[in-house]
């Protein structure tokens, strides 16, 4: 009798266990047949993301009005030291890895696991494009997971130059703000070839919160965060003139001027930038030793020659 029993429990396990797998076997091939075809980016530019259509809603459900800022630039015409301090801020290895930086995932793993709370993130660039291009903030796991296959067809499918120009064009930078020409603009008057490294240090530093974080009345928490960033520029080297980038409406033009790290001078505000009465003079704000979020600073890494391409074109206004 007993051992009759001991036969049906098991068999009922064996099935519970076939059908999770074959759940998960059809939920994983769904994720895979639902994906977006991502070739169409080496030629074309996004006209909206995910994000803009998520804000927008989120504003027609408040009956607000919302603004919508956002003017595409080639890469040639974004400021090498953007670039630097972007990479600096959100993926220092982003020329390394092929979408998803395994030992990242490690770490920030083993943090939460420590903690016992997740405490840093481990997305790189191509992920957080893949996230904003078609996806949520949501942290549903099925939606990490098409995000982590996105990322992989990117890498497959554009060169990383490509990838990060998209990047570079159309995250959030502020309420209704998209792109760094958008955000130039808005918070120096300045397009996005022509900022210097304190104001592309506070730009990048704002990303990890854009409708929190005001570039142009910088907080003290920005301040640190846009002197680490200004510290680590110099571990990096300048991105080079791609070959491969879409044309944007504007006629590309390289930058080729080798950067120099400036330092901030005790007390003195980013130029063009005007500290709230709030906030700390950047003297009296202790350097922590890392980002918030990471263990320990950023590698330094070469930047890849690009590899040449067809230039593509920019869609039709």
């Amino acid at each position: 009798m007993r051992e009759s029993r001991s036969w049906s429990v098991a068999r009922t396990a064996v099935r519970v266990l076939v059908a999770i797998g074959a759940a998960a076997f059809a939920a994983l091939v769904y994720v895979y047949l639902t994906l977006p075809d991502v070739r169409s980016l080496a030629t074309v530019n996004p006209r909206s993301t995910a994000f803009m259509e998520l804000r927008a809603r989120e504003a027609a459900r408040d009956g607000r009005r919302l603004r919508h800022v956002h003017t595409w630039v080639s890469y040639c015409r974004i400021s090498p030291s953007l670039r630097r301090a972007v990479l600096v801020a959100e993926d220092s290895v982003f020329w390394e890895h092929e979408g998803v930086d395994v030992e990242q995932i490690r770490e920030s793993i083993q943090a939460t696991w420590e903690q016992g709370r997740a405490i840093r993130g481990a997305s790189t660039i191509t992920q957080q494009l893949a996230k904003n291009l078609y996806l949520s903030p949501s942290r549903d796991p099925l939606r990490k997971l098409r995000e982590l296959i996105i990322a992989r067809r990117f890498e497959a499918a554009l060169p990383k130059e490509r990838i990060f120009e998209i990047y570079l064009n159309v995250i959030e930078w502020g309420e209704g703000i998209w792109g760094v020409e958008a955000a130039a603009q808005t918070y120096f008057g300045l397009p996005a070839s022509a900022l210097d490294a304190r104001q592309a240090a506070l730009l990048a530093g704002a990303i990890i919160n854009p409708r929190a974080m005001n570039p142009a009345r910088p907080t003290a928490r920005l301040l640190r965060r846009q002197q680490i960033i200004l510290g680590r520029m110099g571990q990096v080297a300048p991105p080079p003139p791609p070959n491969v980038v879409a044309a944007s409406p504007e006629p590309a033009g390289g930058e080729a001027e080798p950067f120099l790290v400036e330092a901030l001078s005790a007390g003195e505000a980013p130029r063009g930038v005007e500290p709230s009465a709030e906030e700390v003079p950047a003297a009296d704000v202790p350097d922590p030793p890392t980002l918030p979020g990471e263990s320990a600073p950023p590698r330094p890494k070469p930047f890849p020659e690009p590899t040449p391409g067809p230039a593509p074109a920019s869609p039709p206004e």
